[in-house]
């Protein structure tokens, strides 16, 4: 065989080798509304990559648009709370948070953290819904999926990737106090240069908003939580 023919074939297994390599089977634990839309843009390249791409959502979810075509594939799963149940606990939330409270802000803080209260217990009941229905998970054990995305404010991916065995990878927009960022990403956030999410304190700080900053950071770090910790260990240690 000559040297043209020869190279040609390399050039061919190669080609063949990269592509089988380069594509593979991702399931999706998304969040609603704004981080939505950040990981939807990470799963359109993932999807332009030649990857499959399937996100998991409930039948209370309003995810799907159905006005235009989809890129993706979805697999819904049924859950008893209803669409007006669902969506009403989180524009309540979202609507609170975008409110400017300046003069009232502890207050502000203590409305939200009611709201996180009432999300963390649906949340529960969609993750404990999702993995104990059993056709669902026969069926998503059986797509050999190679690995699970999800956004790290929304639990249960994690316990998914746990059941499915496969890697877990986290997307993230951005979390209150920066809870998330720091105890799942263990990044850095000094409070000298830092503004505490929710604080509407800017970059250049004085020394007396670097202090006012600082107890924001005590705040967040030792009294507010996002999802109800002890009943989320408790479940997922069932």
């Amino acid at each position: 065989m000559s040297m043209k023919w020869l190279s040609l074939l390399q050039l061919v297994q190669l080609t063949c080798y990269f592509n089988s390599g380069s594509c593979g089977k991702v399931l999706v634990w998304p969040v609603e509304f704004s981080h939505w839309m950040n990981m939807k843009t990470i799963l359109d390249e993932l999807v332009t990559r030649g990857h499959e791409v399937t996100v998991l959502e409930s039948s209370a979810s309003t995810l799907i648009d159905p006005n235009k075509p989809l890129a993706l594939k979805f697999e819904t799963f049924p859950i008893s709370l209803t669409k007006d149940e669902y969506q009403n606990v989180i524009k309540i939330l979202v609507e609170t948070w975008i409110l400017v409270v300046k003069d009232y802000f502890w207050i502000h803080l203590s409305t939200m953290q009611r709201l996180f209260d009432q999300l963390s217990d649906m949340s529960i009941k969609l993750c404990s819904e999702a993995v104990s229905n059993k056709k669902l998970m026969t069926k998503l054990q059986e797509s050999r999926f190679d690995v699970v995305l999800a956004d790290a404010v929304g639990p249960c991916g994690e316990l998914l990737a746990e059941i499915l065995k496969v890697p877990l990878v986290y997307s993230l927009y951005f979390s209150p106090g920066y809870l998330v960022e720091k105890r799942s990403g263990r990044l850095s956030f000094p409070p000298s240069y830092v503004p505490v999410m929710l604080s509407e304190l800017s970059d250049h700080m004085t020394f007396m908003e670097r202090v006012k900053n600082m107890i924001y950071v005590l705040y967040f770090d030792y009294w507010f939580q996002m999802y109800n910790e002890k009943k989320w260990s408790h479940f997922y240690s069932e």
